[in-house]
């Protein structure tokens, strides 16, 4: 494709804050450029601690803490830890693209929650009638990519009650945290067998600089630092020092710039198509036109020079797609103008 509408990269639009990237280039001039400890580097540790009781209101020891090279190195430490051949995984569909195959690489067994009929969110009773002596864990993705959906306070604690029961831990993909534009409430907060895993990548314009970090139940976490000493290592060290900088920035401003995309693509497109509850995150979920799969449509909108994601690649059906609505609002209007022309 030549200079297509691309409407389907998943990462912020704007830089590095710069105070952010003064913080990087002083740690790399004062040669802090080594590994860190394996747990991550001492002076970042406390920070994130202070920042999760915060937001969790729980009050975590640097023992239950692991700085990891993005959430996605979290989630590859996490399932590498806990996921023995044969276990199974329950995954709510939709789902991020790596679930599934980290699930499998690991040994373990995809369990698909169809979450579509429940606007995507959790039906408690669908939830347990998934698990069986089997089942080791469940995934959750709050906000969602692909479907921008932020579980409720309510939601959370059915499911809670449901893991609680059959004594199932919980990782939480919580990397989209900040950009909500609902409440967002961490499973951590309801529930204490929840692995937390955040990160500064996409809230700070840092996705190249793979930062992230695991908070959970202290054998858990320690065992993931056990795999990240024989993989990993270390989180990039300098991104750890840049990121004693991040909680003086004011997210404010990109986070409300992203809440008018999203209006804005919401307004354009609702007529045409049905979108998912679009409660966080920086995607639109939406149900490709009556006679079409999400990849027969996509293949119709890469014709017309607009680039979007099949919703296959998200899930075990082939109903929607996903727009992503970090580019410029005349790049959106453009988008929204051809994908309406197709419906």
């Amino acid at each position: 494709m030549k200079d297509p509408i691309n409407l389907s990269i998943g990462q912020p639009d704007f830089d590095v804050p710069d105070r952010v990237k003064r913080a990087a280039h002083e740690a790399i001039d004062a040669g802090r450029n080594s590994y860190t400890p394996t747990q991550g580097a001492a002076e970042l540790r406390p920070l994130l601690r202070d920042e999760e009781k915060a937001f969790t209101g729980r009050d975590w020891r640097e023992t239950e803490i692991l700085v990891t090279s993005g959430v996605s190195g979290g989630l590859f430490l996490a399932l590498l830890a806990l996921v023995e051949e044969g276990d199974e995984v329950i995954i709510p569909d939709p789902y991020f693209v790596m679930y599934k195959h980290l699930v499998a690489l690991f040994g373990g067994t995809p369990v698909y929650l169809d979450i579509y009929g429940s606007g995507f969110g959790i039906d408690p009773g669908k939830l347990e009638a998934c698990i069986t002596s089997r089942t080791k864990l469940l995934l959750l993705n709050s906000p969602s990519n692909p479907t921008g959906r932020i579980l409720s306070r309510e939601e959370l604690g059915a499911v809670a009650e449901v893991c609680r029961k059959h004594g199932l831990l919980v990782i939480s993909d919580e990397i989209y945290r900040r950009f909500a534009y609902v409440e967002m409430v961490s499973m951590a907060e309801i529930y204490e067998e929840t692995l937390v895993l955040a990160g500064h990548s996409k809230a700070y314009g840092m996705t190249g600089w793979r930062l992230g970090y695991a908070c959970g139940p202290e054998d858990v976490v320690q065992a993931m630092a056990k795999v990240q000493q024989y993989s990993f290592v270390c989180a990039p060290s300098f991104a750890q020092y840049a990121a004693l900088a991040c909680p003086a920035v004011d997210l404010g401003p990109y986070i409300a710039s992203y809440r008018k995309k999203r209006d804005l693509m919401v307004g354009a497109l609702e007529q045409s198509f049905e979108i998912g509850p679009p409660d966080g995150a920086f995607y639109l979920w939406a149900k490709a036109p009556e006679g079409h799969t999400g990849t027969s449509f996509v293949e119709q909108a890469i014709a017309r020079n607009v680039l979007v994601i099949p919703g296959g690649v998200f899930s075990e059906k082939d109903t929607h797609f996903r727009i992503c609505y970090t580019v410029p609002d005349d790049t959106l209007r453009a988008g929204a103008e051809v994908l309406c022309g197709l419906a």
